[in-house]
């Protein structure tokens, strides 16, 4: 398939060959979704919690002097939570327009939509770095019609658009670092990565991997990295140092990042299993929780958590390893109820079946690719296979796969490329058989 030449034609196949064409179009198209869901953020209820959650909290309390603390609807002191990134950037909102203002809705929605629409460009570079020019074109308009990016940017203020981009642009980064011999290039990969961790702590568990990668390629071409390790290792750590320094100080024990994965085990392995997630146990919805949080300080009662979830595996495991099995195929399907029904939400039969034909069309771009021993696939394997552990083991949500699907639309892409390949090849066989028995 080439490139369309000649006036009218040739303006609008440039464009379609354009990845910032693709960033202007999926910019557009979200905004407009934007102007019918911006007021979800505005319901007064509860304190406004819908604006924001916990991220919209913290943002206030940074605005009102309180500091990075109180994620929750009444003062709790400072929290780990939740990392910094993010809040931070609501706070900055929060202080030129207004907290739980219209305005700063309308704000920080557009910027989840143009974080959403400028990861149309490593989506359209990882593609073509590894499956061609034109598997790159349709993935990156893939990605500028997909649907969970444009629902997930204009409904929730949260870090996932956000995570997505800095994690697509790590894929990006690690593809290219496997090449390079240059300081500065390391050193940067150092700092995004550090970057990222502060926005979102669960893409670190693909680091070892992605950074394993890099070692090995420039191994086997006997590149001496050394240096270069001791230099993307000192900026990564350099850069979440201080927030790591900053909750165990505050907790008076070591925290590395965010301290609540006791509490998420919970809400994901409670005895009411008619959701992933049981959010009554969160003290956001549910007072006593919030009472006895109070009480205790958030150290003691992310502790306390802690050692509830360990007794929960411990004395349940059969149970938990059932329920992990249930949200692996949720991960995958977005089935959690059974049988589903045929409400419009993301428990209904018609989102099951959108979000299984895209998770199979992948998995048939991923076994084509691995048959294919496609040159620099394996980056993009590791976040299918690492990144959704953490979720299998607590609750699973779409917006938790979310940092993943860019490399999901790839090798869907991919994948829809090599059915229409085998149904060329069929058409041509029979076209060729009719011709001989003419």
């Amino acid at each position: 398939m080439g490139r369309p030449h000649g006036g009218l034609s040739a303006k609008i196949g440039a464009l379609f060959w354009s990845p910032w064409a693709m960033i202007h179009a999926a910019l557009a198209l979200r905004l407009v979704v934007m102007c019918f869901t911006y007021k979800i953020q505005l319901d007064p209820s509860q304190d406004h919690l819908a604006f924001g959650w916990e991220t919209g909290r913290v943002a206030r309390s940074i605005v009102t002097g309180e500091g990075f603390s109180s994620p929750y609807s009444e003062p709790t002191g400072p929290t780990a939570l939740i990392p910094p990134v993010y809040p931070y950037l609501v706070a900055g909102v929060f202080k030129v327009l207004g907290i739980y203002t219209a305005s700063s809705a309308l704000v920080l929605l557009t910027l989840n939509n143009l974080f959403s629409s400028l990861t149309c460009l490593p989506v359209f570079l990882i593609a073509r770095k590894v499956f061609g020019l034109q598997v790159a074109v349709w993935a990156g308009w893939t990605w500028v019609i997909f649907p969970y990016s444009i629902g997930l940017s204009n409904t929730v203020i949260w870090e996932t658009s956000f995570t997505t981009l800095l994690l697509t642009l790590l894929v990006l980064a690690t593809l290219y670092l496997e090449t390079s011999n240059r300081t500065t290039d390391w050193i940067g990969y150092g700092l995004l990565w550090g970057f990222t961790g502060l926005t979102s702590p669960a893409t670190l568990s693909v680091l070892p991997f992605l950074a394993g990668w890099i070692w090995l390629r420039h191994w086997r071409r006997g590149s001496k990295i050394t240096g270069l390790a001791l230099a993307v290792s000192l900026s990564f750590f350099g850069s979440i140092t201080p927030w790591i320094w900053r909750c165990s100080y505050d907790y008076g024990r070591f925290v590395a990042l965010r301290d609540n994965f006791g509490l998420e085990i919970l809400v994901g392995n409670s005895d009411n299993t008619s959701r992933s997630a049981n959010w009554n146990l969160l003290p956001a919805t549910n007072p006593s929780e919030l009472k006895k949080l109070r009480q205790i300080g958030e150290p003691a009662y992310m502790a306390e958590k802690q050692e509830q979830a360990k007794e929960l595996i411990e004395r349940h495991l059969t149970g938990y390893s059932l329920l992990t099995l249930r949200r692996i195929l949720n991960t995958w399907t977005a089935a959690w109820e059974y049988p589903p029904g045929w409400n419009m939400d993301e428990s209904g039969l018609p989102n099951i079946l959108t979000y299984s034909l895209i998770s199979l069309l992948a998995f048939v771009g991923i076994e084509r690719a691995i048959r294919e021993r496609r040159d620099s696939v394996f980056p993009l394997l590791i976040l299918i296979v690492v990144f959704p552990g953490i979720y299998y083991l607590t609750h699973s949500d779409l917006g938790f796969r979310h940092p993943i699907d860019p490399v999901i639309a790839i090798f869907l892409v991919y994948g829809m490329s090599s059915l229409v390949k085998k149904k060329s090849q069929v058409h041509a066989q029979d076209t060729l058989h009719d011709a001989l028995e003419e």
